[in-house]
């Protein structure tokens, strides 16, 4: 499971994409699953996902994540990769 994550304050953007390891932080902080998430997820889940991702592709945020939410303007999600369970995936795909 990947999201695709476009994070807007007031004067700048950008987009940033889960991976493995943020997936497994949310999982581990708001005790749920990644397949509950075709159930539903919050702002608070998004804004999550969207700090871990950022600090992990290199992009300076707040130390709290508080205060990386009060600074977001929009949050939106822009695409999802959701391999179906039980598929085979070779190194060429």
């Amino acid at each position: 499971m990947q999201l695709t994550l476009k994070v807007t304050f007031e004067d700048t953007a950008h987009t940033v994409t889960t991976n493995m390891m943020t997936i497994v932080m949310w999982e581990r902080k708001y005790k749920r699953k990644a397949s509950q998430m075709s159930d539903g997820i919050g702002m608070e889940d998004l804004a999550f996902m969207a700090y871990e991702a950022s600090r992990a592709q290199g992009i300076t945020v707040p130390a709290l994540l508080d205060d990386y939410i009060k600074q977001i303007k929009s949050l939106e999600v822009v695409d999802t990769n959701d391999p179906k369970v039980g598929a085979v995936h070779t190194a060429t795909d």
